[in-house]
């Protein structure tokens, strides 16, 4: 195993990182990995991102809430260039990403790893084919360094003995394991998790959650973690935004989120619908 990898206990959590407030511009790089300014998105008609500020620490964990179909995965998208914005700014480690070529965007994507909500393995490569085919990708054809590579990889998850394995014949869990060692395998400086413990029975769920946090604190990776799943958020983050029509409606530590005694934020923390169930709404005659 490399010397990144062996030592991981080695080495020290990185400072807690201020909460981010809302004006911030780019001269407000320095600590931060990722900034959002002013993100806008429009699709068909529906206006999704209505100006998302958000500011990523370097070696923080930020989990982003925010009810179904309300954006989160469009901005995750857009963090890697898989989506272009109608405006805003991206910048990671100092570089705007905005008007970036896909030559140059595949520079930043070395940096920054990615778990897709379903794993995105693909059916006919062996668990060792998938996590290796980003090293593949980027040239690398020793085999003797893709064995190696890999088998490192399968005992950071502890998936030693499964590389032949094909996806058909893992578990949800197992899966979300392997696309989350094909994530990292180029050693990113940064992690994005969409949805990760989705369709998960809690108990995987758990394992799921205590993989990201074991992997931030080992490797001192940023990480962005998007979920609806309020436990997932509490058991993983350093700090929570809440995505509200189109904008970050709060950014703070998980305890924070907790005592708010917003109704919109307490609304969605407790599962509360919009609309008052009253005898007449649902047909009983009172």
């Amino acid at each position: 195993m490399n010397d990144s990898l062996r030592n991981l206990n080695q080495r020290p959590l990185p400072p807690e990182t201020a909460a981010a407030t809302t004006t911030a511009s780019p001269d407000r790089q320095n600590g931060s990995m990722i900034a959002v300014h002013g993100l806008v998105k429009t699709i068909g008609a529906q206006e999704i991102l209505r100006g998302v500020d958000l500011d990523v620490g370097r070696g923080e964990t930020l989990a982003i809430i925010g009810r179904s179909g309300g954006g989160k995965s469009v901005l995750l998208k857009h963090l890697i260039g898989l989506m272009r914005p109608d405006a805003g700014e991206i910048w990671i480690e100092g570089q705007n990403i905005i008007d970036m070529s896909e030559r140059n965007l595949a520079s930043i994507r070395q940096k920054v790893g990615i778990l897709f909500q379903g794993s995105a393995l693909f059916d006919s490569m062996t668990v060792a084919e998938n996590i290796a085919f980003p090293l593949r990708e980027a040239g690398e054809r020793d085999a003797k360094v893709l064995r190696k590579r890999v088998s490192e990889m399968l005992e950071v998850m502890e998936l030693q003995g499964q590389e032949e394995k094909m996806p058909v014949n893992l578990s949800g869990g197992m899966k979300k394991r392997v696309g989350l060692a094909r994530s990292i395998i180029r050693q990113p400086s940064c992690i994005l998790y969409d949805e990760p413990t989705s369709g998960l029975d809690p108990v995987v769920s758990d394992s799921i959650n205590r993989l990201i946090r074991r992997l931030q604190q080992r490797l001192g990776v940023t990480s962005i973690v998007v979920t609806h799943d309020m436990k997932n958020a509490f058991h993983v983050a350093d700090r929570i935004a809440y995505l509200h029509e189109g904008k970050i409606y709060f950014q703070g530590a998980p305890e924070e989120l907790r005592q708010s005694p917003d109704h919109i934020l307490q609304d969605f923390l407790l599962g509360r619908s919009d609309e008052q169930l009253t005898p007449k709404a649902l047909g009983v005659e009172s």
